[in-house]
């Protein structure tokens, strides 16, 4: 089980960008698409590959937008289009909810569906960006990581406990070469 990095369990969209790792991809299945999906609220089928590669469509382009994010750079035009026409497939209508207090939330026309499931993540993915999430979104600066999260302490400089311990570990290992003389 891999630990969630901070800010996933508010955005799906940063949620989905993380299921693809260096060593492990968790959308490798129409129904592993599909699990997660239910996972996250967003109970959706994933019927074939066809459905599949449009999730994992959306994921690459909404990784190029956090990337840009993190870099300070414009993204893809390719990955706007993307996310854009994602957001338009399904048609839905902001509404306001009053459980704790007043918050948002997307209702789909067609719940359950794909198309739902596909434009809730992308209109995330728009939200996250271009709103206050944005500032705080990080690359996490463990060698050999590529997730991305929300840096909520200005000291995090990693995605999760397990590749801060690698880097502390790594950086101590250094240290003991160094200190028996062998660099090299």
């Amino acid at each position: 089980m891999v630990t969630a990095a901070p800010g996933e369990d508010r955005s799906p969209a940063l949620a989905l960008v993380n299921t693809r790792r260096v060593e492990a991809d968790d959308l490798v299945s129409p129904g592993a698409a599909a699990d997660w999906l239910r996972e996250r609220g967003l109970a959706a089928e994933v019927p074939d590959a066809a459905s599949l590669s449009r999730l994992t469509e959306l994921r690459a382009a909404v990784r190029e937008l956090l990337a840009a994010l993190a870099e300070d750079r414009t993204p893809a035009a390719t990955a706007l289009e993307t996310v854009n026409a994602e957001a338009r497939a399904d048609t839905a209508a902001l509404t306001l909810t009053w459980a704790d207090g007043p918050a948002r939330e997307w209702h789909s026309s067609r719940p359950g569906g794909l198309d739902a499931a596909v434009g809730a993540v992308a209109r995330d993915a728009i939200e996250v960006v271009s709103g206050e999430l944005g500032a705080m979104v990080r690359a996490c600066e463990a060698h050999g990581c590529i997730r991305y999260y929300v840096r909520e302490h200005a000291r995090r400089r990693w995605c999760s406990t397990t590749c801060g311990d690698r880097v502390r570990a790594a950086r101590h290992q250094r240290l003991v070469v160094e200190q028996r003389g062998g660099g090299g």
